[in-house]
């Protein structure tokens, strides 16, 4: 894979400035209900996905993108997502419909591989076929190969345990991969796949490098690169160039302490990747956000890929709450011959909100998957995967059309419960309702829908030996709830606010009025599932027997925050308030952006308003109302300072970064830094910022408000 790094062409010009016409909102006229990293004006916002998609690795094959990730226990495994413009992705196969090593693989004999299964693969074309390679703990290396990345795949495992490996297919015709944590170890395949070449192994970078895991390998320009994520001490991705495969390699850190002002969420300690799945009655060591050292994992774990015009952008992951480990999209900017994350004068950090990467496709914005279902077609949409291999005679769409029939089998508890359909939780807030008919329900049986994490929670129905009751279990507090049920026809809610780790169960007899039954759910990410929580449809029996079914109806998820196109205030009067110290922007009388108390008649005046003008593609200018003129960044010194300018010039124009709940960013488009202030010390602003700091608390933040003048 030979490729050749150039400056990106869609950057600005630091001293360019050109009038662009006001772009106006959106060409779309419903408003979204599924969330969508294209904003509709030639500009996206991070993440791509606000669910879980871990360990990306994307490649290019003339004009299309591909790209696959984790799946770990779910199936059918191994995602593979199509694009013509890296922001807009659309699902296209599952490499494999079902992994089978055995009884673990079933959730039978009480066995599990929660957490394990599919890892970081690594997504490959050569000579016209697409190769997929993942390792599996305990079963070895796994290589799909297609001709057609929709599919059908062909499958073959290697008795060789290869962790976290990336492939390079040299021009010389001979097959390497590099694997390993800390240090980088590299071996060569047979030129058939069919094998490693005995002796082959042997240590690249030594350990003492600390190059971390997850290597994406490349050949570029001539230069072999090894990009890693190092999680010491709180995550950062390297990149490792030498002229020749052995080596020595040199290193450097291309990103680091990116969070998206993005805390680490809630985390469960005491649950690890090897241990027994917990029962009820399970303790569980919960931490809550900003207890560790730095209050969040930077983005990690990801690779690069050109575009043809020469432009280079990066995919990487970043730990995001409890919606799990979601996939971001960042420039890139070649310099000295390395590839950084980030923009010139900001390299490392990425922006939240950007221009697109400039394609000859026109793409409308799209989502990669359906999340709602009514099961009215002759198969699962690609959103649903099985919490381990499912038990084929055991369900089906067709033995009720228009619904999803789940029989039960025996099971200890919810997180051992066999067919059980998932699908991913979707940030930043959503919620799952889903209808239940119970009556086929046996004595023993549950059924109902849950939130599939560590420690689990579910609402569902249950047939005792007096009927049929509504129970619910929590089981971080081990609280169950039980209250007769006159209907066997319920509906079940899950909502979930993924931004503070809760949710709320509730249901309803007449899909209209829902009512909550239990405590608040505790959300944790831990390292038992090593995934985010997932709305699950489950039906068990705890009598050890299989029982009767239950029948799923209407299954919809619904999205407040996917309609973003209210989050940049074009043409408004604004106030900003910033999240450092609760100021407020002021245009003072000496010409600088400053900052006032809120009580203070000076936040009450003209000066502490602003108005939004619109320059396409989702940048603004703001004019303060008081006449003093526009927010202009005057220079490149060591502060970029900035001032208000009776005339807009090039340093006016600032790309809005939507934080989302009325948060935002004003990223200089002359510095390709924040506007800022010290919280403390109440300097007047500049565009210094290389971003925001997981609590937002920076002076970088600001909480902006519609007002009207005063």
């Amino acid at each position: 894979m030979l490729l050749s790094p150039r400056l990106p062409l869609a950057l600005l010009a630091l001293a360019a400035f050109v009038a662009a016409p006001a772009s106006g909102a959106s060409p779309e006229t419903a408003p979204r209900t599924t969330w969508m990293p294209d904003n509709g004006n030639g500009t996206f916002t991070n993440p791509l996905f606000y669910d879980e998609f871990s360990d990306p690795d994307v490649i290019r094959v003339g004009d299309d993108f591909y790209l696959a990730g984790t799946t770990m226990h779910a199936m059918p495994s191994l995602v593979v997502l199509h694009s013509k413009d890296l922001v807009n992705w659309e699902f296209l196969s599952y490499a494999a419909e079902k992994l089978d090593f055995g009884p673990p693989y079933r959730l039978e004999e009480g066995k599990n591989i929660y957490g394990q299964g599919i890892w970081a693969p690594c997504i490959r074309h050569h000579n016209g076929t697409f190769y997929i390679f993942s390792n599996i703990n305990g079963q070895g290396l796994q290589i799909f190969s297609s001709r057609n990345p929709a599919g059908p795949w062909e499958h073959r495992s290697l008795d060789r345990g290869i962790h976290d490996l990336s492939v390079l297919f040299d021009d010389d015709g001979r097959i390497y991969a590099v694997f390993e944590y800390a240090g980088v170890k590299l071996i060569e395949f047979k030129p058939d796949l069919s094998g490693v070449i005995e002796g082959s192994e042997r240590t690249i970078i030594p350990a003492s490098e600390a190059m971390g895991e997850g290597h994406h390998f490349y050949k570029i320009n001539g230069k072999y690169t090894i990009i890693s994520a190092n999680y010491a001490p709180v995550g950062r991705m390297q990149c490792a160039r030498a002229d020749k495969i052995d080596g020595p390699y040199e290193t450097v850190v291309i990103s680091a302490r990116e969070t998206m002002g993005t805390q680490r969420g809630w985390w469960c300690g005491n649950v690890g990747q090897r241990g027994p799945v917990p029962g009820p009655g399970a303790k569980f060591d919960l931490s809550k956000p900003g207890d560790n050292e730095f209050g969040a994992t930077p983005l990690h774990q990801g690779g690069i890929v050109d575009l043809p015009n020469g432009e280079w952008w990066g995919l990487s992951m970043m730990d995001f709450k409890s919606v799990g480990r979601t996939t971001f999209l960042s420039p890139v900017t070649w310099q000295d011959g390395w590839p950084y994350f980030g923009l010139p004068g900001n390299l490392g950090r990425s922006p939240r909100t950007w221009l697109k990467p400039a394609v000859a496709a026109k793409v409308a914005p799209t989502a990669p998957y359906q999340r709602s279902d009514d099961f009215s077609g002759p198969k699962l949409l690609p959103i649903w995967q099985w919490n381990h291999a499912p038990v084929s005679a055991n369900w089906s769409l067709s033995e009720k059309p228009g619904a999803l029939r789940l029989h039960t089998l025996a099971a200890d508890q919810f997180l051992l419960a066999r067919n059980t359909l998932t699908q991913r939780v979707v940030g930043p807030e959503s919620t799952a309702t889903v209808e239940l008919d119970a009556s086929a329900l046996q004595p023993g049986d549950i059924a109902g829908l849950g939130l599939l994490n560590i420690p689990c929670a579910w609402i569902g129905v249950a047939r005792t030996a007096d009927g049929l009751v509504l129970r619910c279990y929590n089981q971080l507090t081990d609280e169950t709830v039980e209250q007769p049920l006159a209907s066997a026809r319920v509906q079940l809610r899950a909502t979930g606010n993924y931004d503070d780790d809760l949710a709320q169960l509730s249901f309803s007899t007449d899909g209209v009025a829902f009512t909550p039954v239990g405590t608040s759910i505790r959300l944790p990410f831990q390292l038992k599932t090593f995934q985010g929580p997932r709305y699950a449809l489950f039906a068990y029996n705890t009598a050890g027997r299989e029982g009767g079914y239950a029948d799923f109806d209407t299954f919809r998820v619904d999205e407040p925050f996917a309609d973003r196109s209210q989050n940049l205030p074009l043409g408004k009067v604004i106030t900003l308030t910033n999240l450092g110290n609760g100021s407020i922007a002021w245009a003072n009388p000496h010409g600088m952006l400053h900052s006032t108390p809120p009580d203070s008649k000076e936040a009450q005046s003209a000066g502490a308003r602003f108005r939004v003008h619109d320059r396409g593609q989702g940048r603004v200018a703001l004019e303060a109302l008081d006449g003093s003129g526009f927010v202009t960044v005057m220079g490149l010194g060591l502060s970029g300072d900035v001032r208000l300018t009776k005339e807009e010039t090039a340093g006016s124009l600032f790309q809005w970064q939507d934080m989302l709940r009325g948060q935002c960013m004003l990223l200089s488009l002359k510095t390709h830094r924040h506007v800022g202030i010290h919280p403390q010390t109440g300097e007047p602003y500049s565009a210094e910022s290389p971003g925001a700091n997981p609590d937002r608390k920076d002076g970088a933040c600001f909480q902006w408000a519609e007002t009207t003048s005063p």
